[in-house]
């Protein structure tokens, strides 16, 4: 079974440093060539994913410079790469919205793996291809109306790359991308109401620099409260893995949160608001505190040592491995080409479980 796996031009596969996305196509096309699949990844040329890839635009281009001209480079990628699959490749799976428009003119089963929060327009949208097979990356996303052909596999991580570290250092940890959404204001709020030390890692992007410059930039003083840039694996395994917690203190319905899974490989506990799949990702009182405010992460940063790193490091192994998610999604695409096979005989396709 051939599988072609698009990405977008504009971050490498993996990523340097920030790409979430990315990352997770990284791990799914390398475990599923581990299994003996036949794996091509269309992204950039500065991948070095451990897979056949193959690449339109030879460098990356983050963050993007014209939204107009961005858009078109995706959409060309985007179409190159289906037409250069359009007769070896057994499944496509996309990753961006746009490329369902392509899926009109027929070839391959297609699997679109679903990267955002749940919004109204873009489900109006997917209902226009009930033919693709959809992959909600939490159950949190699944919109009211479940399209014909819905599931939900939730990402994974290669433990081999986290190093589990027992012990913990007195700091905090932030790792995301520099904007309200994610919170970093708040993280700084509560660091300062417990009394515990910050270290923050992510991108500042030009559409929230007045928020880094206003909100964020005056609070750090490289002692306290310290900005260590972004990050990349290396980074991450050093900051998660001897932090005493992450804190993930969202204000949006979060997709998934993969950082959240990247901390508790390393050992290392949770302390996050609720909201979209948070509840889903953290285990509370084994994995982390799911809290409703800033006070009640105060409070439970008190409980932490009642946390074990062990527990927490198997708990990931047990929910949240690449191996599990590349099973799951082998699964689905066997099932995708067993479908297209009884279309093209004339059998009957049979019911469709959503998981």
């Amino acid at each position: 079974m051939r599988i072609a796996i698009i990405a977008s031009p504009f971050i490498s596969v993996p990523p340097h440093k920030y790409g979430g996305t990315e990352l997770f196509i990284a791990q799914l096309a390398e475990g599923l060539t581990r299994l003996g699949l036949d794996v091509v990844v269309y992204a950039n040329g500065e991948s070095t994913v451990d897979a056949e890839l193959r690449w339109l635009y030879p460098e990356g281009e983050w963050p993007i410079t014209g939204e107009l001209y961005s858009n078109l480079k995706d959409l060309n990628h985007t179409a190159w790469a289906l037409r250069d699959c359009w007769k070896d490749a057994d499944v496509v799976h996309l990753n961006n919205a746009p490329g369902l428009a392509f899926t009109r003119f027929g070839g391959p089963a297609v699997v679109y793996t679903i990267h955002h929060p749940n919004l109204s327009t873009l489900n109006d949208f997917y209902r226009q291809y009930p033919n693709v097979e959809y992959v909600t990356i939490s159950r949190a996303q699944l919109p009211p109306d479940l399209l014909p052909r819905m599931r939900t596999i939730h990402h994974g991580v290669d433990l081999d790359c986290y190093n589990f570290n027992p012990n913990k250092r007195e700091y905090f940890a932030f790792l995301g991308r520099i904007a309200p959404v994610k919170g970093t204001h708040i993280a700084i709020e509560i660091a300062k109401k417990a009394g515990i030390p910050l270290k923050i890692a992510g991108e500042i992007q030009p559409m929230f620099r007045e928020y880094w410059e206003k909100q964020i930039l005056p609070h750090v003083d490289g002692r306290f409260i310290e900005y260590v840039g972004e990050a990349d694996l290396a980074i991450k395994n050093e900051l998660l893995g001897n932090a005493m917690a992450l804190l993930f203190p969202i204000q949006w319905h979060e997709p998934f949160g993969l950082v959240m899974v990247e901390a508790m490989a390393c050992g290392t506990p949770v302390l996050a608001f609720s909201g979209g799949a948070v509840g889903e990702v953290v285990c509370d009182h084994v994995s982390g505190y799911i809290c409703r405010n800033v006070n009640d992460v105060v409070a439970r940063a008190k409980d932490l040592k009642k946390l074990k790193p062990a527990n927490i490091r198997s708990y990931v192994q047990q929910r949240f491995s690449v191996e599990q998610m590349v099973r799951q999604y082998c699964t689905l695409y066997s099932s995708v080409v067993g479908a297209v096979e009884k279309q093209i005989t004339g059998e009957p396709e049979g019911p469709r479980a959503v998981a």
